[in-house]
């Protein structure tokens, strides 16, 4: 069969199991995980493939797949599905030199797929993680690395100081070239995050991969090892600087911030953007939303196929959802096909999909400016009986 040679292909790593999701991700991966109303949180990278012309891009998937790969088919919605372009999901397989099995950390995963991208024969490959929520132009970054004649270049986001130890570090030159790499450092040098974000020449990727899988003592990861051992070796690592929005998604209370910063009249994300920046996805046919006249609505989204009676305020509404009459919905993630039954309140919470409160029940509260968020949850298909409650920060 023949492949097209390509510039630069993209690899996604969508194979995380996504704990601190806790009961979010206990029947789906990470990156399927709803956002906003009608996307995945896989629907961001891989429209940033799209709007930044790259029309190959292998998704690694280990973690509860089943979900995912329905999800992304044969890669129409991001119009990956034609003649010289593809999304391809790569699962773990057996080989034949028994290098093989689950994927054992982010460079193994590369590892594993080397002879899909030997097939693009790339002059760059770009590594991204399916748990971001943002918008970039990658081939911004990929011209800035070939500009600088790069081995790789990592994007970068300044963070504040007391936030830098929950980062991998990137210490830098006045011309962003990376002379240390720290991976959580407990007195960090600087603020410059890496966003797990990266573009390699693939000739030095390839090599440094058999290096590592070679290595015994190795732990097969991107920060500890092959961008210790690129910087090691003497080659050029650049740091790209970022402006934008970005949130990792990795965590109840992100996940819900994210969500809530695509509400308001200058909200801190924009999801809508213009042509060049659209997020795509699949989605079913549904019809339009109804909000009936004695609803109440303010500052919120609402997805189609939603039927609303109850008072919404500050929230997120995703596809097929109904809430009652009387029901009341503040400053929550409501994922879709969630039913809220007549008289039932929810503030400060995220509702699985297909999940039910049913009448009169209670989930979550209120909490100060000054408190500990304490988000409620509900996993997919969840039942909060009726005139029950489920307490700030408790899941079910």
């Amino acid at each position: 069969m023949y492949f097209q040679k390509k510039r630069c292909i993209a690899m996604l790593l969508a194979g995380g199991q996504g704990s601190r999701l806790k009961v979010l991700t206990e029947k789906t991966a990470k990156p399927a995980v709803p956002f906003g109303g009608k996307y995945r949180i896989i629907d961001f990278p891989l429209s940033n493939c799209v709007n930044s012309g790259i029309d190959t891009v292998g998704i690694l998937t280990q973690y509860q797949p089943l979900e995912l790969n329905e999800y992304i088919g044969n890669g129409q919605p991001w119009g990956l599905n034609k003649t010289h372009s593809c999304a391809q999901v790569l699962p773990p397989y057996e080989r034949h030199d028994k290098k093989s099995g689950w994927y054992k950390g982010t460079a193994n995963a590369i590892y594993q797929n080397i002879d899909f991208i030997d097939r693009f024969d790339p002059d760059y490959v770009i590594v991204l993680s399916g748990d971001h929520i943002y918008k970039m132009d990658y081939a911004a970054m990929v011209a800035y690395h070939e500009a600088n004649g790069a081995s790789c270049t990592i994007a970068v986001r300044d963070v504040p100081l007391e936030e830098a130890s929950r980062f991998g570090i990137l210490n830098t030159n006045p011309d962003n070239t990376i002379y240390e790499f720290e991976e959580k450092p407990k007195q960090p040098k600087s603020t410059n995050a890496s966003m797990g974000i990266y573009v390699f020449t693939w000739s030095v990727l390839r090599e440094a991969l058999i290096a590592d899988e070679d290595n015994p003592d190795s732990s097969n990861d991107f920060g500890k090892n092959i961008i210790p051992s690129l910087l090691n070796a003497g080659h050029k690592l650049m740091a790209y600087n970022f402006k934008g929005y970005w949130k990792d998604v990795g965590t109840i209370d992100s996940l819900w911030e994210a969500n809530m910063d695509l509400l308001g009249k200058d909200p801190a994300f924009d999801i809508h953007g213009d042509e060049h920046t659209k997020i795509f996805a699949r989605n079913n046919a549904l019809p339009s939303s109804y909000i009936d006249e004695t609803a109440k609505t303010v500052n919120c989204f609402i997805a189609e196929g939603s039927v609303v009676y109850g008072t919404v305020r500050h929230s997120v509404i995703s596809t097929g959802c109904n809430i009652g009459k009387n029901a009341v919905v503040e400053d929550s993630v409501v994922m879709p096909g969630v039913v809220i039954e007549s008289g039932a309140i929810v503030r400060h919470a995220i509702l699985g999909e297909n999940s039910r409160v049913c009448r009169n029940a209670v989930v979550g509260g209120a909490f100060g400016p000054k408190e500990k968020k304490k988000i409620s949850v509900t996993s997919k298909g969840a039942v909060v009986a009726e005139n029950t409650a489920l307490l700030p920060g408790e899941m079910l």
